[in-house]
């Protein structure tokens, strides 16, 4: 990553920070790194950006995002528990801007439910308003990996209320977050080995 990227990258963590916190102290915080990140961008050649870079006029495109089956030798599926709809899903969330999906992938495993994993393949990329049964006006690719445990241990964050394991064909109650079908159809894939599915 540049230097240039590096000051796009916390321009959009100021953006996330200023919609998501409720704080006062953490808003004022994520205020001053948005105007130095504009300020840095501002000195390059030809750029004069007076606005957070990501509310700009852009062609648009579809959010991109990643879920992640992690298995255990006994056949059971890390999930975690959605604080907000009380829900069960697999970890995965957006993907932050200048990483790439797999390096998002296992962050969002980590920050989800405690566990370090390694990923071990591709299983499908879906666009994921084709699953959703409520209607919804963003376009959203998701890529789904399978992954393998290899540190960590249960552990929730402030997006997750609980982690635990279960049967593939016994699975709890899903959260918005992912559908049964896109689940069932990269667990297909990951279970008789097949080629990867897209939309």
């Amino acid at each position: 990553m540049n230097w240039e990227q590096y000051a796009a990258k916390v321009l959009s963590v100021s953006k996330i920070g200023l919609k998501y916190s409720k704080d006062p102290y953490a808003i004022e915080n994520y205020e001053t790194l948005e105007i130095l990140s504009k300020e840095m961008l501002n000195e390059l050649p030809g750029v004069s950006i007076h606005k957070n870079l990501y509310e700009r006029d852009i062609y648009p495109t579809p959010n991109i995002s990643v879920r992640v089956l992690v298995t255990n030798e006994k056949n059971q599926l890390l999930m975690v528990k959605e604080n907000v709809e009380g829900k069960w899903a697999v970890p995965g969330g957006w993907c932050d801007v200048f990483e790439t999906v797999s390096e998002n992938a296992i962050k969002e495993v980590k920050q989800e439910s405690g566990y370090d994993v390694k990923l071990n393949r591709l299983l499908g990329v879906f666009q994921r308003e084709r699953y959703k049964d409520y209607p919804t006006l963003v376009s959203e690719v998701v890529h789904y990996f399978s992954a393998s445990v290899i540190g960590g241990g249960p552990l929730h964050n402030h997006e997750t209320s609980e982690v635990q394991w279960f049967d593939f064909h016994q699975l709890p109650e899903l959260s918005k977050k992912t559908t049964s079908k896109e689940i069932q159809r990269a667990l297909h894939v990951l279970i008789h080995q097949l080629d990867v599915e897209f939309d």
